[in-house]
């Protein structure tokens, strides 16, 4: 009897002390889960980044001047919908029409030649419409939640002094697409901040004139009123390698390959025309020594630092050379 009764009170007691276990962890942003992260953050005006609406382009055929209401819906292969934003009407054979996907997120992007189908026929319009050449882009999912937290994070240990380096770096990360942005100051003069980003969750990292123009507009809402800051898209720069491995096997060349891609997304910083964003021959050597699999290697290139020119962040070459 008395085991029985010890098992039934250690289990009650047990679901009670772990229930007091997950509210504590709610209290703290390291281990709270997303609906009280979200709480925690709103002290500090600190929102979820919302999922955005891909637009873009796609060409439609017909007859000569019929007309393609706004509002019209697509439809793509696997059910996803697109409306279009203005009235558009066929001239000699065919006009481009601008698009947005109905459902926010990556989901609605689409590639140069991807078709769109009308959703309900229109008399005069061919029922296919072919994405044109920029594609159909902008569509970003909802801020991931540990994305959320790294941003909740970066407040609680950097307070806002309304311009510091961290002010600025919160305020990018903060632009839908963001994941990694850096502050130089005085690059163009005394008095003068450019701030570099990527996007590290699109199909190219370095962000498009568009992403530009609304980081422009997005620090230009929080920066100081005398400061004069400026958003610029880095450029890449391939950093080369050269390397015979010991054993040389498929599976060591992928470790390397990955500890190397880690080492320049981790360190990887646009350079500032000194040496700002320094890759050096040290950590190269050490990321293909630790990568599993590797007994021994000889590295040919790089055979120095790699020091970034302005503006230019490392980034992985096409491909490795193996010898």
């Amino acid at each position: 009897m008395a085991d029985v009764l010890a098992n039934v009170w250690a289990g009650s007691v047990h679901m009670t002390h772990g229930h007091l276990e997950w509210i504590s962890q709610q209290l703290f942003g390291d281990t709270a889960e997303r609906e009280f992260l979200i709480r925690l953050a709103a002290k500090y005006e600190l929102t979820i980044t919302p999922a955005t609406f891909a637009s873009g382009t796609v060409l439609a055929t017909g007859t000569s001047l019929t007309n393609i209401p706004s509002g019209t819906i697509l439809v793509r292969d696997d059910g996803e919908t697109f409306e279009t934003t203005a009235l558009a009407t066929i001239s000699g054979a065919s006009v481009s029409v601008p698009v947005q996907a109905v459902t926010a997120g990556a989901i609605g992007n689409m590639e140069e030649d991807d078709t769109l189908a009308l959703e309900s026929p229109i008399a005069g319009i061919d029922s296919t419409m072919t994405v044109e050449a920029d594609g159909i882009v902008g569509g970003i999912d909802e801020e991931e939640t540990e994305d959320f937290r790294e941003r909740y994070l970066l407040r609680r240990r950097n307070q806002s002094t309304g311009g510091s380096d961290e002010d600025y770096e919160a305020w990018a990360l903060a632009v839908a697409g963001v994941t990694r942005a850096w502050v130089y100051r005085h690059e163009g003069g005394l008095g003068t901040l450019t701030v570099r980003f990527v996007m590290d969750g699109e199909t190219s990292i370095i962000p498009s004139a568009g992403d530009v123009i609304a980081m422009q507009a997005a620090l230009d809402a929080e920066r100081p009123t005398t400061a004069e800051v400026t958003a610029a898209a880095p450029t890449e720069t391939e950093t080369e390698f050269t390397i015979e491995l010991i054993p040389d096997t498929a599976a060591a060349r992928v470790t390397v390959e990955a500890e190397l891609a880690d080492l320049l997304y981790r360190n990887g910083i646009p350079g500032d025309g000194v040496a700002r964003g320094t890759i050096l021959l040290s950590q190269i050597r050490t990321a293909i020594g630790v990568a599993e699999g590797v007994e021994d290697y000889t590295l040919t290139l790089p055979a120095a630092d790699v020091v970034p020119g302005l503006g230019a962040l490392p980034v992985m070459p096409g491909a490795i050379t193996w010898v």
